[in-house]
């Protein structure tokens, strides 16, 4: 039997990636800083963790020394295991942009060759034309935001307008993606998936990658809180990724998460929604235990950017690692002879980092299985390797981009 499995930690970067000072992100980390935070003391929050990051199960897959092949650094505070299990490297991102569809289409092995559509930071985000083809097409009175703004942020300022008004919230980020926030059930969440598909429409002459709708229920600023409804409406991928390789050669694509979205559903057989890491991590254990000869399961663990990355919460960040951590025994007890478990991440979101943006870094790969051999993989040219050693030991024909390290 050959099945495979891969767990994107959303976000968990391990910095060094030798184009970042292009980004403005050079000395970006997002796993070094928090270690160091941690081992400072500064990522203790009572009730929550305290004391140095504890990482065990993934530092004997070799993560720590991921990183030290990375940025050239052990993380501070971490024990260095003696003995690494299966095999493990980091990678470097060659896709422009620093993004969730760049990160995750070059996993699947297809790099991002062409520059997105980007709006501008300034006053307002949209251009006024814009705003009045949605409001025309998607028929809303007006919008709120038109700004560049983290999504918990949009909540605070316009919320309460929003519900007064029924004005949706728009904004946008340093990445190419049109966000709207409205609540589920004022404005509808109906309604709210039908605009998006219209402003998806209106901005693909702009290439811009995302449309995402954003639904949040409470009734004041104090209790807005995000649902597990958010929904993604991506460009598709320019040629064949490995989902729909391993589909075309009979296999299943189970996508956990939003997964499924970043793919604009290309290749994808089967989406298994859930809200927070835990859920979405307790559906990717039920999924190995259902998944066939040559299926995929692709699981996104979206917590680690959207609810810890972006809003800088490095004590939020480390207790999210952790608790991944602790579940990596049970991924491995359900492993059959001939599986293989990809760790990895599409992207850096620094905590520490200044604003609330993704950081431009290289990626951990940690690959385990029954029988796998552990060895050091080094530093990959590009995150299709992962793809292409997916493919590889799926028993698909070698794709264009990448090389596997089998």
């Amino acid at each position: 039997m050959a099945r495979a499995f891969i767990y994107v930690l959303d976000s968990f970067g391990i910095g060094g990636a030798p184009d970042a000072a292009l980004y403005g992100d050079a000395g970006s980390n997002t796993l070094g800083h928090i270690a160091e935070f941690c081992a400072a003391g500064a990522g203790d929050r009572a009730g929550l963790r305290q004391g140095p990051l504890q990482l065990p199960n993934l530092s004997a897959l070799g993560l720590l020394h991921a990183a030290k092949l990375a940025c050239g650094d052990f993380p501070a505070g971490m024990p260095v295991p003696e003995r690494i299990f299966g095999l493990s490297g980091a990678a470097s991102e060659v896709s422009r942009g620093k993004d969730t569809p760049s990160g995750h289409w070059e996993i699947a092995g297809v790099p991002v060759t062409f520059d997105w559509g980007y709006f501008p930071p300034g006053e307002t985000a949209f251009p006024q034309d814009l705003i009045e083809d949605i409001c025309r097409d998607g028929d809303v009175p007006g919008i709120l935001g038109n700004c560049h703004a983290s999504g918990t942020d949009v909540l605070t300022r316009f919320g309460e307008e929003h519900i007064r008004t029924g004005m949706p919230i728009c904004y946008t980020s340093t990445d190419s993606v049109f966000q709207i926030a409205a609540h589920e059930e004022h404005f509808g969440l109906e309604r709210l998936i039908a605009l998006c598909q219209v402003v998806r429409r209106l901005l693909d002459p702009l290439n811009i990658g995302r449309v995402i709708a954003r639904p949040f229920v409470g009734e004041t600023a104090a209790t807005f809180t995000r649902t597990g409804n958010r929904r993604d409406f991506a460009v598709p991928p320019p040629e064949p990724t490995l989902l729909a390789r391993v589909t075309f050669a009979g296999g299943q694509v189970h996508a956990i998460g939003k997964v499924g979205d970043i793919y604009a559903h290309q290749g994808v057989s089967r989406v298994i929604k859930a809200n927070g890491n835990a859920a979405l991590v307790e559906a990717s254990l039920q999924v190995m235990e259902e998944a066939g000869d040559g299926d995929l399961v692709f699981t996104n663990l979206v917590d680690f950017d959207q609810a810890y990355g972006h809003r800088r919460d490095v004590p939020g960040y480390a207790a999210a690692l952790e608790a991944f951590d602790y579940v990596v025994p049970d991924i491995h007890r359900r492993l059959k002879n001939g599986d293989i478990v990809v760790v990895t991440a599409d992207h850096g979101c620094d905590p520490t980092w200044r604003g609330t943006d993704h950081t431009r870094e290289r990626v951990p790969v940690l690959v385990f299985g029954p029988g796998l051999r552990s060895r050091s993989i080094g530093v990959r040219d590009t995150y299709a390797d992962i793809g292409e050693t997916v493919a590889a030991h799926l028993g698909l024909e070698p794709g264009p981009h990448g090389k596997s390290f089998l």
